[in-house]
């Protein structure tokens, strides 16, 4: 079975959805086999939505970029230096174009997990890809500390039906953790190195 985290053979129709996040207005294409195919999914808003801008700066990390929406916003709103990583090429290919798009420069490449990255990260910011499972779900927020700066901070969107609440204990064990907001089942986590 595809998923949107591997790179199968999945018919493309790319399709261009409009966006607006807290009165801003972005334009995205988007593509079969790539996640929330037919727009920005609910998750991904409520994260936007309760990041504090003002407080984002420096070097900023789009983990599982997707076509972009998180890496192109933080980007357009604030003065860090976003790079943008996915193992999934399509996703690749749409966020280059959704940058151009949005008129924002951000640096975009391939890697799976980490493998690529080579320098610290004041922020790493993700709706990560459930569907891996929980090993590797594990494995990709616990990884992260390891590629944040001092104080740096993880900010993710999970649902409580996948796990929110044991995965906010699990956390609380590497970082220390913050729930910022609950929205439908929705937590937004900010997870702060130690």
């Amino acid at each position: 079975m595809s998923h949107y985290f591997t790179n199968d053979y999945v018919k493309s129709h790319e399709n261009i959805v409009n966006v607006i996040v807290n009165n801003v207005k972005l334009k995205f294409i988007v593509d079969n086999g790539v996640f929330s195919k037919k727009g920005l999914d609910f998750g991904t808003r409520t994260l936007l939505e309760n990041i504090d801008l003002d407080k984002i700066a420096g070097d900023v990390l789009d983990f599982g970029c997707g076509y972009g929406p998180i890496g192109i916003y933080i980007n357009k709103m604030t003065k860090a230096n976003v790079d943008m990583i996915d193992i999934n090429k399509r996703a690749l290919n749409l966020a280059q174009k959704n940058a151009k798009l949005n008129n924002v420069i951000v640096n975009i490449f391939e890697s799976d997990i980490y493998k690529s990255i080579n320098k610290k990260y004041n922020f790493i910011i993700t709706n990560p890809p459930i569907r891996v499972g929980k090993k590797m779900l594990y494995n990709i927020l616990f990884e992260a500390e390891k590629h944040l700066k001092d104080k740096g901070q993880l900010w993710l969107v999970i649902n409580k039906n996948s796990g929110a609440k044991s995965l906010v204990k699990d956390l609380e064990k590497t970082y220390d953790v913050t729930i910022v907001t609950k929205n439908k089942g929705f937590y937004i986590i900010c997870a702060k190195k130690r």
